[in-house]
């Protein structure tokens, strides 16, 4: 069961919240709520209005720091790299912390007096499968969860949960970069390829921002690797000194692995945990990575053994991580926009064999071509966003058939009749780009895409059978 935080919990505490998106607005609520004034800022004359009255909040630029307990910066505002924002140089100027919303939750928690337990989940790729698919463990089996974070509802938009309640929270590099007593019970570090390295400076900056997910870890609590992961060894030995159980995951049939995947089954060194041939929307090596790492965390929190299986086949895929959307005349339509780079694509591309694959947008570093031990498997890709001329030169190398089609609302038609005419079976939008060329998001590119799907099916005659 879950309550409100006491009213009166941060009484006589001050905090200023920089940039009023989704986390700082949330922010701003939860902190009135438990007591505390609060100054807050954003730039947009829109954000500011959104924000209700009320006698502790001060809507003003910030002049000084003085007398502030914390400040809450947006995660895109940056403290450090490329270069600190000029609110962030005051804070620490003025000695005033700079916290992420997380933190706060995590202090408002202990101040509660709640001993809630925590999870938090980081990676590349697959923190937001992992995430929702742990919550769904442990809530499958009568435990109070709460689930934020990166991903849903803003971490200080979360409930007081009792003593045997478990938050679960999928943790970005920006906001792990800002923690200063957070304890995860558990902490699962999945994959890391280069990613934000504007924010970071390089991979050594992304990483060390990742690890930030083990800190204030002890005895008895539970550190998960992703047996993927680039010195997977130093990160183990490092780890090894504060005396954390350590658990390696494989979504592969590895064995010297503490949970790894037969191709039929989840197992451990006791046997199998669970049959994963009825576990239909955790398809491929990624997805049983996830599950592995999810199952660790669930099983070290208690969930029963036994109730495994059931909960991993009970799963349903998020929206935008390869959801299938539609079937029209057999071929199969498959939302995967939240694949924003190259990584996260070629596991997409693993787990069909022949596609019409559509791609583009804003390319991130590397473009495409890692994925050409793939390309075999693509009978034609239709491009689309700003950087489709780049990956149409990389397709071009590797003699892959594709062609420029600038939009989804061309893509979509055409991939069917490519479908049809090339023998494939399923057309696949799995961008390996970022959206904002085109698009407030990827889940609005893959809105677009699920109702295009719709639509051609309604225009044919046909139903778009999900």
């Amino acid at each position: 069961m879950s309550t409100p935080f006491p009213p009166s919990l941060l009484a006589a505490h001050h905090y200023g919240v920089a940039g009023l998106g989704r986390n700082g607005a949330a922010a701003v609520t939860a902190l009135l709520a438990m007591g505390a004034s609060v100054q807050a800022w954003d730039d947009r004359a829109e954000a500011r209005a959104a924000l209700a009255p009320h006698e502790r909040l001060k809507i003003a630029p910030f002049d000084n720091m003085l007398g502030l307990a914390g400040l809450v910066l947006s995660p895109g505002i940056p403290h450090n790299l490329p270069a600190p924002h000029p609110l962030a140089r005051m804070a620490v100027e003025a000695f005033v912390p700079i916290l992420s919303d997380a933190e706060l939750l995590y202090r408002a928690v202990r101040t509660a007096g709640s001993r809630a337990r925590f999870a938090g989940i980081t990676g590349t790729n697959g923190k937001s499968t992992t995430t929702v698919l742990l919550a769904h463990m442990l809530a499958g089996c009568g435990m109070p969860v709460a689930t934020g974070g990166n991903l849903g509802p803003a971490a200080l938009s979360l409930p007081l949960l009792p003593d045997d309640g478990v938050y679960v929270l999928e943790m970005s590099s920006y906001m792990l970069e800002r923690l200063e007593q957070m304890h995860f019970n558990v902490a699962c570090l999945l994959n890391l390829t280069p990613d934000h390295l504007d924010r970071h400076g390089d991979m050594a900056g992304y990483v060390t921002a990742k690890l930030h997910v083990f800190d204030h870890q002890h005895a008895g609590d539970l550190a998960v690797l992703g047996e993927t992961l680039p010195d997977y060894e130093t990160i183990r030995r490092r780890l090894a000194v504060t005396r954390t159980t350590i658990a390696c995951v494989s979504g592969a049939d590895m064995p010297q692995c503490d949970l790894y995947c037969t191709p039929d089954a989840l197992c451990d060194h006791d046997g199998v945990i669970a049959d994963l041939r009825a576990a239909h929307d955790l398809p491929g090596t990624h997805n049983r990575e996830n599950a592995a790492a999810a199952t660790a965390m669930a099983l070290h929190l208690g969930m029963p053994r036994a109730a495994v299986e059931p909960a991993l086949a009970s799963f349903a895929a998020l929206d935008h991580r390869q959801k299938t959307v539609g079937g029209i005349d057999g071929v199969r339509f498959i939302n995967d926009s939240k694949a924003t780079n190259a990584d996260a694509t070629a596991r997409a591309l693993a787990c069909h064999d022949r596609m019409v694959w559509i791609a583009g947008g804003t390319a991130k570093a590397g473009g495409i071509e890692e994925l050409a031990p793939l390309f075999n498997r693509v009978a034609m890709a239709l491009l689309i966003g700003r950087d489709a001329p780049a990956l149409a030169a990389t397709l071009a190398r590797h003699g892959i058939p594709h062609r420029i089609v600038e939009t989804l609302d061309r893509a979509v038609p055409e991939a069917l009749d490519r479908a049809r005419e090339l023998g494939a079976d399923v057309v696949m939008l799995s961008p390996a780009c970022a959206s904002f060329d085109q698009f407030s998001g990827f889940e609005a590119r893959g809105a677009r895409f699920a109702a295009l799907v719709h639509e051609l099916a309604a225009s044919r005659d046909g139903t778009a059978r999900a």
